[in-house]
Parts: C-alpha cells; sequence; structure tokens
C-alpha cells in the first residue's frame, strides 16, 4: 500500500461559492497525490467521511472534504433561498482545488450533484456514487426527511440527541462518542442544541428534490467516466429496479452492494464500504489529467 509523506490530520481550507457563501473543506494527506473529493448526504457534514478520508489518505490520496452550504461549518443563506444548482456550482469549485481532475466520492444528495456536475462540467475523472440513483424510492426518502423534522425544537442535551439517532438507526450497535456527536450539533440562541444544517433546506432543496429526476437521468446518460455505484443490502433509498435503470443509463458502471449496510453505507460497514472504494479507484491512480488551467 503506498504511504502518503505528510501528516494525515486534517487540515482546513476556505473556499467561497459563487454567491459569496463560505464554504469549509477539510485535506487530509499529500496534496501532490492523486486527489478524492467526497460530497456527502443531505443532512449530514464532512465528518460523515472522517473514517474513509483517514484510510484512503494512508493508502496515498490527497482527500478532500467539504461541507455543503447550509450543512456543518459552511455558511448559511441568509435569505434562505437554496437551490440544487447552488450546491452544483460549489461542488465545481471545490473539483478545481486540486491541480489534476479529482474523483469524486459522493454520497445520496453528493452523488446526485457529482452526477450533474460531471455532465454539465466535466468536472471529475470517475465517480464513485453512494446508495443513489437518479430516481429513488419515495418511501426511502421520506424515512430519512421524517427523522430531519422531528425535534424541531432541538434538545436539551447530547444524550437526547444520541437517543434520537439510536432509535433512527437501531441496527447499530456501538452509538456516537459525545464529542463526534457535537460536531452534528449547533447550539441556538435559546441554549437548545439543533443539527449543525440549515432548517429552511427541508423547504427548498427536500421539497423540490423529485422535479431534479429528469435532470438527474438526463446527466446519468452522459456519463463516460469511470462509474462505481455502491449500494447498501438494506437500503431503502435505492432498489433492484432503480439500480437497473441507472446500469441501463450507464452500461459501463461497475456495481457493488455492502452486506448489511443501509443507506448510510460508510457509517454502517465503514472497512466494507472504504476496502470498495479503494478497489475501484486504485486502477485510476496514474491516470491523471495534468495542469489543468
Amino acid at each position: 500500500m503506498h504511504q502518503a509523506t505528510t501528516a494525515f490530520e486534517p487540515e482546513r481550507i476556505a473556499l467561497d461559492g459563487a454567491d459569496g457563501v463560505p464554504l469549509v473543506v477539510e485535506s487530509r494527506g499529500d496534496a501532490t497525490m492523486p486527489a478524492l473529493v467526497f460530497t456527502h448526504g443531505f443532512g449530514q457534514t464532512r465528518h460523515a467521511w472522517d473514517a474513509s478520508a483517514a484510510t484512503l489518505a494512508r493508502a496515498g490520496w490527497h482527500c478532500l472534504a467539504m461541507d455543503a452550504r447550509g450543512h456543518g461549518d459552511s455558511g448559511w443563506r441568509s435569505d434562505g433561498r437554496y437551490d440544487f444548482s447552488q450546491f452544483v456550482d460549489d461542488l465545481v469549485r471545490l473539483a478545481r482545488v486540486p491541480a489534476d481532475k479529482p474523483i469524486l466520492v459522493g454520497a445520496s444528495m453528493g452523488g446526485l450533484l457529482g452526477l450533474v456536475a460531471q455532465a454539465e462540467h466535466d468536472a471529475f475523472r470517475a465517480l464513485v456514487l453512494v446508495d443513489i440513483t437518479p430516481r429513488w424510492e419515495i418511501a426511502g426518502v421520506e424515512r430519512i426527511l421524517a427523522f430531519m423534522r422531528a425535534h424541531p425544537q432541538g434538545f436539551a442535551s447530547v444524550e437526547e440527541a444520541s437517543d434520537a439517532i439510536a432509535h433512527y438507526l437501531p441496527h447499530r450497535a456501538q452509538r456516537k462518542s459525545p464529542e463526534r456527536l457535537r460536531s452534528l450539533l449547533v447550539i441556538d440562541a435559546s441554549g437548545r442544541l439543533r443539527w449543525h444544517w440549515d432548517p429552511r433546506l427541508l423547504d427548498t432543496i427536500a421539497a423540490g428534490s423529485e422535479r431534479e429526476q429528469a435532470r438527474l437521468l438526463d446527466a446519468a446518460r452522459q456519463i463516460r467516466v469511470p462509474t462505481l455505484l455502491v449500494s447498501g443490502e438494506r437500503s431503502d433509498v435505492v432498489s433492484d429496479d432503480t439500480i437497473a435503470e441507472f446500469l441501463r443509463c450507464v452500461p459501463h458502471a461497475q456495481h457493488v452492494r455492502v452486506a448489511r449496510a443501509t443507506h448510510m453505507i460508510a457509517g454502517d460497514e465503514n472497512a466494507a464500504f472504504t476496502a470498495a472504494v479503494e478497489r475501484f479507484v486504485a486502477p485510476l491512480r496514474n491516470n491523471r489529467i495534468e495542469d489543468r488551467p
């Protein structure tokens, strides 16, 4: 296994969206190495990738993970007006940070953004889509949104938030540590703990997601770069039908199903997920596009 030559502790990078919204990026590994860009799902933060990015940085990749606008430590729109194209533009800006075209690893919403960024901007040299297809199972998405809409008054303590996650993800035997959980929460003006994303996203991005499906299917049909779809064996967001449709749109794509994993693959079965990504990207290491303008 190729070892990077620099420290693997994350370094924070500042990046601005086209409209000035500040975006927070974490960089791990040697910046002279081939790059992987990680983009998280709706309502998550860059920390969803911590374990995978650390492992892949040690394997000789430069790993960049960003908090999407309205999520984590990145900025919120002051007017609360978010749309899908803003997120795509932010991802394209991140893809231009490395000297060479990076490979995308995108989960759920992040994978959909990657499809459009590739089809419309040729942003990446390969795609890893994590449990997402251009058309998805509505019941699975509604289950996620129901969890996000719950607890509108926030939580009185980290322990209370931990109980909510345990109820939502009963298959996970181990809970997040209090330190890890605090990174997903923010204290509001009343002293309550809330999830670290702008609740107005539920009225904009979530409410309008189905309207993007035609654009997403068209984007998938335009993909020519190496592509891997990683699905969870127990996912309720993708299904055999949506996977088959995606593979018809992208016939050269590979598909790996991770045993025992739900939609939250990287959190459920991180070792198996990261190994699948590493197997896919390893042959692409030397297939780099140099010195982009």
